[in-house]
């Protein structure tokens, strides 16, 4: 029997399906119950692999109910999804023609599957780590209102808030200890990036929420993966300046500074530092 290829579009409330061979489509909730039907829908048949885009908060659930259930999913940028729909003139944006466009990007493409779904404690260190996230750039825009403020109310106010949200930051790095603690796989390779002179807590806490294949990965496929391979750009006679492309900015932005640290204080990146801009390589670079 043929091997079905599933595109799904995940939307807040749907899911809406499109299953190859035989253009067959479904939709269900974006809901435990939902998720259930389309399981057993799906059972219906040996499934390839199913296909669906980076959704943020909306394919979370739906992500951990399909790898509990042995399914081999195949989660892509939604950026490449969209230009695969440009590039075969499907132009139409509607749920359900998304959901056809990634079934034939599953079959023609063949991205590659997981079947088991990210385990809870990365998802937990995920939320953490992004709140964190969002707390720090609350606390750069209060210091930001806070010089121009010359009512003592809002000085009262404003000096309150930051006061919570040293708070607030103190108790999600303290969770976030105590969670890779009680985690010996991801205690150990937090050891290991700390380790790295150059390379503090919160530089590691990054690398292991935006990056948790580390360990696993070829250098140049983590260089990729981070956007900081350059891409070459030459066509006939012309050569231009390779530059970075694509990849993961959060990631690039957590690295930024445990790399200029690490060209000053890092013995083997400081050489390595040297010899490229020896090689003419600008220093920011």
């Amino acid at each position: 029997m043929t091997q079905a290829i599933i595109g799904i579009d995940i939307s807040k409330d749907h899911l809406d399906v499109h299953r190859l061979p035989g253009k067959r489509e479904k939709r269900f909730p974006n809901d435990r119950a939902g998720h259930r039907a389309l399981i057993k829908w799906l059972a219906g048949g040996p499934v390839e692999r199913i296909v669906y885009e980076a959704t943020g908060p909306y394919h979370r659930a739906f992500e951990h109910s399909l790898g509990q259930a042995g399914l081999p999913l195949a989660r892509i940028n939604p950026r490449q999804a969209r230009r695969f729909a440009e590039a075969t003139g499907k132009l139409a944006k509607t749920d359900r023609a998304d959901a056809a466009m990634l079934a034939r990007f599953g079959r023609a493409v063949a991205p590659p599957t997981r079947t088991p779904g990210e385990e809870p404690v990365l998802e937990d260190l995920k939320d953490l780590h992004g709140a964190r996230r969002a707390l720090v750039k609350d606390r750069t825009a209060a210091m930001n209102r806070q010089k121009h403020l010359r009512l003592p109310l809002l000085t009262r106010h404003a000096l309150q808030r930051l006061k919570q949200i040293e708070t607030q930051l103190e108790a999600i790095d303290q969770a976030i200890d105590d969670l890779i603690a009680h985690h010996a796989e991801l205690a150990a390779r937090l050891e290991i990036l700390t380790s790295i002179p150059g390379v503090a807590k919160l530089s590691a806490y990054a690398l292991l929420t935006d990056m948790p294949e580390l360990g696993t990965l070829e250098a140049k496929q983590a260089a990729a993966l981070a956007g900081l391979a350059p891409v070459t750009k030459q066509s006939g006679t012309w050569s231009g300046r390779a530059s970075i492309k694509g990849g993961r900015a959060p990631l690039r932005h957590a690295l930024y500074m445990p790399a200029l640290v690490a060209t000053r204080f890092n013995p083997d990146l400081k050489k390595k530092y040297q010899q490229l801009t020896k090689a003419g390589k600008p220093p920011k670079v």
